[in-house]
């Protein structure tokens, strides 16, 4: 027995990649969702209209940040930055009592909005509040379009992630490379199947959660297909440039779930990007699931098009040129050094 413990202990100790992440991920990752785990809002944007909307602006709480004041701005316009996602909290000041108009898609913001407007109501007489496009707070419409993101992640990163080690695992990947395909005619051709099952789960997801959940599909499918195409393209990506560098399954799957995790932790789905830490917030900002998060709600609950959702559609559009073209490049290079090996 004793030999086998020494045994497994060498074997360990030589796997320098697996040994660092058995070792150093845990920390990092409790360093980082524990800046992150935080539900407390400290801040809402917030946009004023109508001719009474400077003396409204002056009596809002700090909590209210305000992004622009329009004496003459109507119910329509502050409606309209509801939808576009430049605020998330509308205070409409046509006569000295306004009328503050709520983001219900954002489920934490708009609990705290709902508490602090309540006990602005004594304060100021004649002020009444309306949550839009979740009247209800409802969990299961905040929570279902981003669901559908993590659909993408699990088959797109994780399930690919396993496909080109397997290949070099079984032998096949120099069967491939005298064949005679292009690399990116071999990519693509790996990738394909994962594409449509990513699809039909997605669709799937989409429908139970309309239906059974109750959860509201306000707007035009093209930009939630557009953003979900995009999407696709940069998990597809992300799961071959991981096998790409992966030695065996194990390792694939490692580095897989150390990107998956903090998409599910930092994307905005669980805590609010508002009550992160600024460093943690920036990590944030640079995974793709955080944009398809925004294009999902914006287009299910608040019916926003796609002039409203050109930020994080363009921002989907970049990372899954930049991942896929890595992607291709690794998968060619990987491809070209078994040309040499065979045999004329």
């Amino acid at each position: 027995m004793l030999a086998m413990i020494r045994k497994e202990f060498r074997q360990v100790v030589r796997d320098k990649r697996t040994l660092a992440m058995l070792i150093v991920m845990p920390v990092v990752l409790l360093l980082v969702f524990g800046y992150a785990a935080s539900f407390d809002v400290d801040e809402i944007p917030t946009v004023v209209v109508g001719p009474q909307a400077a003396d409204a602006a002056g009596r809002l709480p700090e909590l209210f940040v305000i992004e622009s004041v329009d004496a003459t701005g109507d119910r329509e316009d502050a409606e309209a930055a509801l939808v576009a996602g430049d605020a998330h909290v509308a205070f409409v000041a046509e006569t000295p009592a306004p009328t503050a108009l709520i983001d219900g898609s954002e489920l934490f913001m708009a609990q705290k909005a709902v508490q602090v407007i309540t006990g602005m109501s004594a304060q100021v007489p004649g002020l009444t509040q309306e949550i839009l496009f979740n009247p209800e707070l409802d969990t299961s419409a905040v929570l279902v379009p981003g669901l559908a993101g993590l659909i993408i992640v699990f088959v797109g990163t994780l399930v690919t992630s396993m496909s080109v080690v397997r290949e070099r695992e079984a032998g096949t990947l120099e069967q491939l490379a005298v064949m005679p395909f292009r690399p990116r005619d071999v990519f693509m051709g790996k990738i394909a199947p994962y594409f449509l099952i990513a699809s039909i789960d997605i669709t799937v997801v989409l429908i139970i959660g309309t239906l059974v959940f109750d959860v509201p599909f306000n707007g035009s499918i093209f930009p939630l297909a557009l953003g979900a195409l995009m999407f696709l393209f940069v998990a597809l990506g992300l799961g071959v440039l991981i096998s790409s560098v992966s030695e065996n399954q194990a390792q694939a799957i490692q580095l897989a779930l150390m990107t998956v995790l903090p998409q599910v932790m930092l994307s905005g789905i669980i805590f609010p990007l508002s009550s992160m830490a600024a460093g943690i917030r920036w990590i944030g900002y640079l995974l793709p699931l955080t944009y398809f998060n925004q294009v999902a709600k914006g287009v299910m609950l608040r019916g926003a098009e796609i002039t409203d959702l050109i930020v994080p559609i363009g921002l989907l559009a970049l990372l899954g040129g930049v991942i896929f073209g890595l992607a291709v490049f690794r998968f060619a290079r990987q491809l070209r050094p078994a040309r040499v090996r065979v045999p004329a």
